[in-house]
């Protein structure tokens, strides 16, 4: 069965995050996505482990399904569908190694409460749990690791948005330059990066190291509406053995669902105080420090892969790249993605036409067209074959994205013929 999942996601019991990000918003809003399996996130946070103990319940798949006293009542009828979760949870990693300072995010993803409790004791003697929903421990990766398998041969620890710069695997300011240099004799047992917003897989394919490790993409959502913003495409059984023995051997796992990597908020080098966006080769030519200012620029994903990149053009895989419904709606509509119209016509289409995804990814254009009108359905064939203009994000700044603005001067689309664009061309297709 091909289903879609995201398991990176956060609690209100993270920083920065949505009062929503409940069992509750979470089963609704997977829903309203078209979402599967959704991840918990933040079982290491003891009053979340305990919520999602009291709400959760066995489903039978090794996964966990909301009790029936918990569910909102008013899910739309044409988005209704079974969800479950998967226990996941995020931990920042902060130690020295080869001496330098690190800095790596990982996701941990396990099978049970009773594996989730087991690495939370081990944990709590490293660091506190109850900081954060997200907990900053000074545990070396491996280290890390090593506690996960020696838990549990079913969890997995998955290296989080490999390339963001400043915590992640391959960081520009406090990662590695390959997976081997920082889990030594257990990098065998990673079998999985996260893309990140800010990169994709034909950028992630430019290293032939990465050439048996398989590429995941979560949402890292810190509320509810940004939920699949990223997510994977499985056709298995739905359950937690299959999802991870897909993982690990490749077979029924299909692809992802993309973010466009310009648009995320490290994509190119830059300093955002001074507004300053600078290619790969800019930054090089001025020496990696900012025009304006002189301090040195942040390196983004980008300049990351150029620097540990040992071929240019990677053999194309399935993905797919997605505007979220509602930034496309406000597009059309000319308004913020907050405004009253533009919630109202989002509630409208999925009312109409079913989940989120299914819009973007399978509904006929005709019927998008009767549903939303001549311009919604352009704007969405127009995603769907890669045809946007985008200024790059960079130094934490996301990156502009316009579906109808033609001004090549600042949103500049993938040329024909080009060897990316040609790589893009490669993967727009349905996947359902």
């Amino acid at each position: 069965m091909r289903f879609i999942a995201d398991f990176h996601v956060h609690s209100r019991y993270s920083r920065a995050t949505s009062r929503d990000m409940t069992p509750e918003g979470l089963w609704q809003w997977a829903q309203l996505k078209g979402i599967t399996v959704i991840g918990t996130g933040d079982f290491t946070y003891p009053d979340w482990l305990s919520e999602l103990k009291d709400k959760l319940e066995p489903a039978g798949n090794g996964l966990f399904r909301l009790k029936d006293q918990y569910k909102p009542d008013n899910v739309l009828e044409s988005c209704r569908s079974d969800v479950f979760f998967m226990l996941s949870a995020e931990i920042s990693s902060i130690y020295s190694k080869r001496q330098r300072l690190r800095k790596i995010h990982s996701v941990l993803i396990v099978p049970g409460f009773e594996e989730a409790e087991a690495i939370n004791r081990k944990l709590s003697r490293i660091g506190n749990l109850k900081a954060d929903g997200r907990p900053t421990l000074g545990l070396d990766a491996k280290k890390l690791l090593e506690i996960v398998l020696d838990v549990s041969a079913d969890a997995m620890l998955i290296p989080a948005h490999a390339w963001t710069p400043h915590f992640s695997i391959f960081g520009a300011f406090s990662g590695f330059d390959s997976l081997k240099e920082c889990f030594d004799d257990l990098t065998p047992y990673v079998y999985a990066i996260e893309t990140g917003l800010s990169s994709d897989p034909p950028m992630n394919r430019r290293l032939s190291a990465l050439d048996n490790i398989i590429l995941v993409s979560n949402s890292d959502a810190h509320s509810p509406q940004k939920l699949g913003r990223e997510a994977n495409i499985f056709d298995t059984e739905i359950s937690y053995a299959s999802m991870v023995n897909a993982i690990k051997t490749r077979k029924g796992f299909l692809g992802t669902i993309e973010f466009f990597p310009e648009e995320g908020k490290y994509h190119y080098d830059g300093h955002r105080m001074c507004q300053v966006r600078m290619s790969p080769e800019e930054t090089i030519k001025h020496k990696y420090v900012c025009p304006v200012c002189g301090r040195g620029v942040t390196v983004g994903v980008m300049h990351r892969v150029e620097k540990l990149a040992d071929r240019k053009n990677p053999k194309p895989e399935h993905f797919y790249y997605i505007i979220p419904l509602i930034e496309i709606i406000a597009e059309t509509l000319k308004a913020g993605v907050n405004t009253k119209g533009v919630q109202k016509k989002y509630f409208e289409l999925l009312k109409a036409l079913g989940s989120e995804f299914k819009i973007l990814m399978d509904t006929p254009l005709e019927d998008i067209e009767r549903a939303g009108g001549s311009l919604l359905k352009e704007a969405i064939s127009r995603v769907r074959s890669g045809d946007v203009h985008i200024s790059p994000g960079f130094d934490g700044e996301y990156g502009k994205i316009k579906i109808f603005d033609e001004d090549a001067g600042l949103f500049a689309s993938k040329p024909e013929g080009s060897k990316e664009g040609e790589a893009r061309d490669s993967v727009q297709q349905k996947l359902f």
